[in-house]
């Protein structure tokens, strides 16, 4: 991916406020060429010591997606005051922007 392009998504998931969430979709209509995959693909990538809120990333459907890190998001966006409904999915008036 190009340097410019992880530059943009990077630019952009540092705004999404504390106890909010975006799409990989969303974050990917504010760049130049992105696609949610390629948002996904950036996130599962960062480098070592950043301090991106990588936890306020999720899937269109609200729900967190099934990685990895799925405990860790889950706890992290819980700390920051998200909640979940039944079915792990976050509130429509959370996502941002």
């Amino acid at each position: 991916m190009r340097s410019a392009l992880l530059e943009q998504i990077y630019t952009i998931v540092a705004q999404i406020p504390e106890g909010r969430v975006s799409t990989y979709g969303r974050i990917a209509a504010m760049t130049e060429g992105a696609t949610a995959r390629s948002v996904g693909s950036a996130m599962r990538h960062l480098p070592e010591g950043h301090e991106l809120p990588w936890h306020r990333v999720i899937s269109a459907s609200l729900a967190l997606a099934d990685h990895e890190g799925a405990a860790r998001q889950h706890e992290k966006l819980r700390a920051e005051g998200v909640a979940f409904d039944a079915k792990g999915r976050v509130p429509a008036h959370l996502v941002w922007p």
